[in-house]
């Protein structure tokens, strides 16, 4: 096993000085962290890159996603709904990778908690954060897997022209859901090294596929076409379809949605132990992510809304091929077989993000197992030949099986499992951001030294990144304010007049997660979970 000592030249937000060159050990990091390096170091920079791009999957999702946007605010309401986000998820990422750096586990956020909440808090915090954590992961793997079953049968339907013959079942998407895992799982039960590479791969499909949906669909379309297409439209056209009382209110209800396909900060944080020199790689992989993803987004974003040539139809599209953007190829390019090539490109991506899903799940997963938070945790933190967490993905596998049953019942009842991946993962943002400001305002924190001793609740000091004073402060400040606003508007239905059909379910199933952990903490784990257990 490879311990992924490098000399490196630490970036220039390093404390004190850009020239600062320090000598980074992994294995010895993770041991004055408390734990035993297990997991092979196969990732380097540019996978875990591709690995955190294709889980974000930016520029795809917000074609999924756009629609919400569109009902609550309008082509307006999306491009600054969107620019807004983008700037808050950026503080937010500027915060995980300090964090990341500071003690770069499989655990993340439940670790950090562990780290830095006040002792008589600290197992209860972690815990709670651990299981919001894994949770808002299983979710997430199942959401992935629906978007490409609903992908894939919309597509059908777009192929077979003005009057189709094929009427998607419930069965028929819970059976495609689960083919559509196979991949992931097959993939995330190879060597470290083959998922790797193919990380790498998946990023030059990443940026190329962008450009081979972008330029067709901004070159084909009609221009010229007043009060449809044309700038006015696009940056101050709102529109107000939920009965709000006020366009305002309508944007602010819609601005939550267009944040999700920038959603998972934390999926590169739950790689770290199978990444060479974490405590810098993850954090530069986390602020190139935001900054590539977010940029590409807003560029699908802008030739998306310039390219709708009749809005009313577009959104009426989500009734008969799920996805607006389906639509919106086929008007413009004027050719189905166009479209349907398009929107293959979003559905190979798809697929490939199910399998950094599935890693990410499976390590988070694996992560709790280590510190005995799980049921049949001596099960699921044992490893392969070939270090790799397989109980823990076919686990993922059996949860993702079980819970796209719900879709065979209610799609309702599905969707609001899948609104737990918002509100779970800003919740433990929330948590450690206010947490970090707290220790850093207070001087918790000491700086960054080469090689020094444990890090815990006792003894924190910086990583090899941070941001400098008093940039990092505001930072923190700016970022909790954004997940707290995010959180308030995630919980608002889309409809002012709501039935069980429209109503946002995330808050009841956000609360039902913290109840359950309060009970059974109180009941059980307080006497067996203490948090991120010292191995060595």
């Amino acid at each position: 096993m490879s311990s992924g000592s490098v000399e490196l030249r630490a970036p220039d937000a390093a404390p004190k000085s850009g020239s600062v060159t320090s000598v980074v050990d992994d294995d010895a990091q993770l041991h004055r962290l408390g734990k035993r390096p297990l997991l092979e170091r196969s990732f380097g920079f540019m996978s875990i890159l591709g690995f955190s791009c294709s889980s974000l999957l930016s520029w795809e999702g917000i074609l999924v996603t756009s629609v919400a946007g569109l009902l609550n605010g309008g082509p307006a309401g999306v491009v600054w709904g969107y620019l807004v986000n983008w700037v808050g998820m950026m503080s937010v990422y500027a915060t995980m990778a300090e964090l990341a750096s500071i003690a770069p586990t499989a655990g993340g956020q439940y670790h950090w908690v562990a780290m830095m909440a006040p002792k008589p808090l600290r197992n209860f915090l972690a815990y709670l954060t651990a299981w919001l954590t894994t949770l808002a992961w299983q979710a997430m793997a199942v959401s992935t897997a629906y978007i490409i079953a609903t992908l894939l049968q919309g597509m059908i339907i777009l192929s077979q022209g003005a009057e189709p013959t094929y009427v998607p079942q419930n069965y028929q998407t819970v059976l495609i859901l689960w083919a559509s895992m196979i991949f992931a799982v097959v993939m995330n039960s190879m060597t470290g090294r083959v998922l790797a590479k193919f990380e790498g791969l998946v990023l030059i499909f990443h940026l190329a596929g962008f450009f081979g949906v972008f330029v067709p669909l901004v070159y084909f379309v009609p221009h010229g076409i007043a009060g449809t297409n044309d700038a006015a439209t696009v940056f101050t056209s709102f529109l107000n379809t939920g009965g709000w009382s006020s366009q305002g209110l309508s944007f602010l209800v819609g601005f939550p949605q267009v944040a999700t396909s920038l959603v998972g900060a934390d999926c590169a944080v739950h790689m770290s132990e199978e990444i060479k020199s974490a405590s810098i790689v993850v954090p530069r992989a986390l602020l190139y992510t935001i900054f590539i993803n977010g940029l590409l987004a807003f560029a699908m974003i802008l030739g998306l809304l310039f390219s709708i040539t009749d809005l009313e139809g577009a959104l009426d599209a989500s009734n008969t091929v799920f996805y607006p953007f389906l639509q919106i190829f086929q008007t413009a390019v004027n050719s189905t077989a166009g479209a349907v090539a398009m929107a293959s490109v979003i559905l190979v991506m798809a697929v490939a993000s199910s399998v950094g899903v599935y890693a990410s799940a499976s390590r988070i997963m694996w992560s709790f197992s280590r510190d005995r938070g799980l049921p049949f945790s001596g099960l699921l933190v044992r490893l392969t030949n070939n270090a790799l967490p397989v109980n823990c993905v076919l686990v993922t596998l059996t949860i993702t099986v079980l819970l796209s049953l719900v879709a065979l019942g209610s799609s309702v009842a599905l969707n609001a499992l899948l609104s737990l991946v918002i509100a779970a993962l800003f919740s433990t943002y929330l948590l450690v951001i206010v947490l970090l400001l707290w220790r850093r305002t207070t001087g918790a924190i000491q700086p960054y030294i080469v090689g020094s001793d444990s890090v815990d609740a006792d003894n924190l000091a910086w990583g090899p990144w941070k941001l400098p004073e008093p940039f990092g402060v505001l930072n923190n400040v700016f970022a909790s304010i954004y997940c707290v606003f995010l959180l308030f508007w995630s919980f608002w239905p889309q409809y002012t007049l709501t039935t069980s059909t429209t109503m946002n379910w995330s808050v009841l199933i956000l609360g039902f997660v913290v109840l359950a952990s309060i009970v059974w903490w109180l009941l059980r784990a307080r006497h067996y979970f203490k948090g991120p257990i010292r191995e060595v």
